[in-house]
């Protein structure tokens, strides 16, 4: 049994909703031992997880695995293993139930797919998990390793790996403070993002976003925690306000402590000047040897020692939130009952078996330790670990009631006195804190500290929640919701507005329309697309940015207030999404491409991934009502609202749709054209002529029309006004510049180039219709590939689709070929070609890109129209606009054409034409100024504008 593969989805997968491991396991010979069928194996596995039985499984209640473990024959290793997995978590303190293992088709391997809450511990518990299981199997079922190691590995230590993992999750997952803000947040509909590995969060998106860590939060003032954290400026500023505060002195020496503590007078406490979490605290100090002893505890925290008098009464911790009391804690120091007959060490011992104790902040109570402290408390006692105490005597191992060295807490909320009440508000705004924690000392809260004294000892920035939302007696407090209410009061936005684009093709130019409009509408948009990740038109990183990564990305930026995301099936397999939810989701289409990679074999695996985009939309799902596979989505999405994009005027469903007022675009044929129409609540909108889109080469580029419908509604759904989007298509082009690799044209030649990145059988088809309808008065050249992880069918499908619209072809392979040999996808085009009818003295092969591109431009006459299916987008372009050799009528390209060029020929490039003029361009990179679209009339702006903008895209 063993682990092939392992994905981390961090976001909605395919699986479920929130973030899962899966696991792909191969079983081997285990396949044929159900649990039932190994001895001993189900006995073990209980005896390490008792808890176990509290799984429910398929029976819907508890103990319902320990019988899928029992009955017939039993259940198979890789669906235990999932059980496993989430129980070790939850003893690791994670909420984690979800879980499903399904088979992947091949004998014996199987997906395990289970949840988790912080990453690493999820995927160490599934590697224990594992493990764990293998430990269990007797001898002849294990596995066995080629070569046995020179010294067998030691036997599984268990409940050590147990306890390892618990600390590992100390120390990652959220504590209990950040957690139960967290929660309240989510609770209230607020987005949270972990910026670290420790307790840093954002809440909310964008420009709205706040941060919190711990308890800390945005609005805390800097100058308030300083104060907080000095305990003498504290004291002083309480007790000038008037404010009850024992008398302090500071001193840096024993003798000095010594002499402080007499001044004030016995008994008195020593801690240090800015420690926390009750460290090198030493209270009840009744003599000059217990001061000298403490002094050097407390030193070692801080080089300043607080002597300050000693308060009788108990400790409370009052919880002052946004300038309103919201919870308080009587904590009571760690301590043991005795019972008359066992020791100390072995009372410790037995409260430490409560399961409500763990490590750390793991669980609401902490473990008791005998430690320095404890030992020093029971030696001024006269005892040590080895004392019996008499039946019912209470030992305090602890000076302070801090809950992270042991102690307990009581709530005592509903119990205080308004005038305590009043004095913690006053004393948290004395000092500055919108969150503060202060600690009162008196022997009765609910009596005024006037009447039976009492104070305030300490104030507290960024106090711990879990005494309050867990306390060990009393009534649990929501002190986390006013925080969040705090930094977003009802009514104030956190999220910003988030459009999430799939399909198989279409996405990136749809993406860059919906930008385009949200930017012309005042929005400072955030861009995710295959070529990077733009912030209000500004690339900032570059490369395929399309994933889980990017989105957080564009969601962490503070300026943004808007999102336009691009989400690729790629991304959607390894990480699912980087979002829990988004506004309007888009499928444009689904057909077939990168089928076979991944696990999605099939066209209605893959509509099933990117269904995934519009499952998660809560305003709009807006789907393509001419795609069979996209309209199915519709049953699957839970948006308020689902929109329709067609072609069609006469389909059927969408005419249903409008009718009973739903939203839909329909492309519409007029007197002077075709109109893209809005319909929506029975209300009739015309748009725009399609032949008014540049992008849509004067309504020819039938692709662009149905992105540019997808953009209308997108926008329209997001409540963008109707004048914007019309502005917004009408200044959108498909130059290099806005829309690198998507129909990008070039007029700087005696011939005309077009540059696209389509790389699939539906994308070459559809430029193919494009260019069957342009006006063209040579002939129609084209630069052909396929990249090389697609499937022969699907190259075939490609090259009948070129067959369609192209006189000549010339056949290249991708720099990477993706596994490939070289001058095998040019030859499975080839065959293709031919079998659609296209003479073989059309068709040349050219091997390398670079060199195809060039003999494509050599070839190209005046009057003919060159398309390229490009790879590296950057650099075909640069060849394009640095061609300077014009048409050749007797080129060496011209006479091989009549025959095939072998594979390994290569053209001579020509020298690049000088790049001088370049850097003296006068207009910027980044122009978002509105524009209609213009073609070329200068061939050495043309140039230069389109050589900065290619050098920009490579820096």
């Amino acid at each position: 049994m063993k682990i092939l593969e392992q994905r981390i989805y961090r976001g909605p997968n395919l699986y479920a909703r929130f973030p899962v491991i899966r696991f792909t396991v191969d079983l081997g010979e285990l396949e044929q031992w159900p649990s039932a069928r190994i001895p001993g194996f189900v006995e073990g596995l209980l005896g390490r997880l008792p808890s176990l039985h509290e799984h429910t499984c398929s029976y819907g209640s508890a103990g319902g695995f320990v019988r899928r473990l029992r009955e017939d024959e039993g259940t198979w290793l890789g669906h235990v293993l999932e059980h496993v997995a989430i129980e070790i978590q939850n003893l690791a303190g994670a909420e984690v139930s979800f879980g499903k293992t399904r088979g992947t088709g091949r004998l014996g391997e199987y997906h395990v797919v289970y949840q988790y809450e912080e990453e690493r511990v999820g995927v160490e518990a599934g590697h224990l998990a594992l493990q764990l299981l293998l430990s269990l199997l007797p001898e002849s079922l294990r596995p066995r390793e080629p070569e046995a190691p020179a010294e067998p590995e030691p036997p599984l230590d268990f409940t050590f790996e147990l306890a390892d993992l618990i600390e590992l999750a100390q120390r990652r997952q959220l504590g209990p403070s950040t957690g139960s803000l967290a929660r309240a947040a989510d609770a209230r509909g607020i987005p949270w993002l972990r910026l670290n590995d420790y307790s840093l969060v954002q809440l909310g998106h964008g420009r709205y976003q706040k941060r919190i860590q711990a308890t800390v939060t945005s609005e805390t003032r800097h100058i308030a925690v300083e104060i907080a954290s000095d305990k003498e400026e504290t004291n002083r500023i309480l007790g000038d306000l008037g404010l009850p505060v024992p008398r302090q002195h500071l001193v840096s020496r024993a003798e000095r402590a010594i002499e402080a503590a007499r001044r004030l007078g016995y008994p008195v406490v020593l801690k240090p000047l800015d420690a926390n979490h009750g460290r090198g605290v030493s209270i009840n100090l009744r003599d000059d040897e217990a001061v000298r002893q403490a002094f050097d505890k407390a030193a070692e925290h801080s080089s300043t020692v607080i002597v300050e008098t000693y308060l009788e009464g108990f400790d409370h911790r009052m919880l002052v939130v946004d300038g309103r009391l919201v919870a308080v804690a009587k904590r009571i120091p760690g301590h043991v009952v005795g019972d008359g007959e066992s020791t100390i060490e072995q009372l410790v011992e037995r409260i430490n078996q409560d399961p409500r104790r763990g490590i750390g902040h793991e669980k609401v109570l902490t473990r008791i330790e005998l430690d320095h402290q404890a030992r020093r408390l029971l030696a001024l006692a006269g005892k040590d670990p080895r004392s019996v105490l008499p039946a019912g005597e209470v030992f305090y191992l602890r000076s302070t009631g801090n809950l992270s060295t042991g102690g307990t807490a009581i709530d005592m909320t509903d119990a205080v006195h308004p005038d305590n009440r009043e004095m913690a508000v006053r004393a948290a705004q004395a000092i500055g804190l919108d969150v503060a924690g202060i600690d009162f000392i008196t022997p009765d809260i609910s009596r005024s500290y006037r009447e039976a004294g009492g104070g305030i000892c300490e104030v507290n920035a960024a106090p711990g929640f879990r005494m309050h939302v867990a306390p060990t007696e009393g009534k649990p407090r929501d002190v986390a919701g006013p925080v969040i209410d705090m930094l977003f009061p009802p009514g104030t936005p956190s999220r910003i507005p988030i459009v999430s684009i799939t399909g198989t093709n279409g996405k990136t130019t749809t993406s860059r329309m919906v930008a385009h409009i949200l930017k012309m509408s005042g929005h400072t948009v955030g861009l995710c697309t295959t070529d990077g990740v733009y912030i209000d038109g500004e690339r900032t990183v570059v490369g395929d940015m399309t994933g889980p990564v990017s989105a957080q990305m564009v969601l962490r930026d503070p300026t943004v207030d808007a999102a336009v995301l691009e989400t690729a099936r790629g991304g959607l397999l390894r990480s699912g999404l980087g979002y829990r939810t988004n506004d309007v989701g888009a499928v444009l289409n689904v057909s077939g491409d990168h089928l076979g990679l991944g696990g999605i074999d099939t066209v209605e695996q893959l509509a099933d991934l990117k269904r995934i985009v519009v499952e998660v939309s809560t305003r709009c799902a807006v789907l393509n009502a001419d795609d069979e596979l996209c309209l199915r989505m519709a049953d699957h999405s839970s948006a308020e609202r689902i929109a329709y994009v067609t072609t069609n005027p006469r389909h059927d469903l969408v005419r249903e749709h409008i009718q009973a007022g739903g939203v839909a675009c329909v492309l519409e044929e007029g007197m002077n054209g075709q109109m893209i129409t809005i319909y929506d609540n029975g209300t009739h909108v015309p748009l725009l002529w399609t032949h008014l889109i540049p992008a849509t080469l004067e309504g020819k580029a039938r692709f662009n029309v149905i992105n540019a419908m997808f953009a209308a509604l997108v926008t329209w759904a997001m409540g963008t006004k109707i004048e914007n989007i019309r502005v917004g298509l009408r200044t959108f082009d498909t130059t290099f510049f806005q829309a690198p690799g998507r129909l990008n044209v070039f007029d700087g030649l005696p011939f005309k180039v077009l540059l696209d990145y389509a790389h699939n059988p539906a994308a070459v088809a559809a430029m193919a219709e494009t260019v069957r309808q342009l006006d063209v008065a040579g002939e129609r050249v084209c630069v052909l590939s396929a990249p090389g992880d697609r499937r022969d069918e699907d190259v075939d499908a490609i090259a009948r689709a070129a067959a369609t619209a192209f006189d000549r072809i010339i056949l290249r392979s991708d720099d990477d070929r993706r596994g490939r040999e070289a001058g095998e996808i040019p030859a499975l085009l080839r065959k293709g070609l031919l079998a659609a009818g296209m003479a073989d003295d059309r068709i040349v092969h050219v091997e390398e890109e670079e060199a195809a591109v060039d003999a494509g431009l050599r070839l190209a006459k005046a009057g003919d129209l060159l398309v390229i299916f490009g790879d590296d987008i950057t650099r075909c372009w640069k060849q394009v606009i640095y061609f300077g050799g014009g048409p050749r009528e007797q080129t060496e390209v011209g006479r091989l054409v009549s025959g095939p060029i072998p594979v390994a020929q290569v053209l001579p490039t020509p020298e690049p034409v000088s790049t001088d003029l370049v850097d003296e361009a006068s207009e910027p990179v980044h122009d978002d100024r509105p524009r209609l679209h213009q073609r070329a009339t200068s061939r050495l702006v043309v140039d230069a504008r389109g050589a900065r903008m290619a050098r920009e895209r490579n820096d």
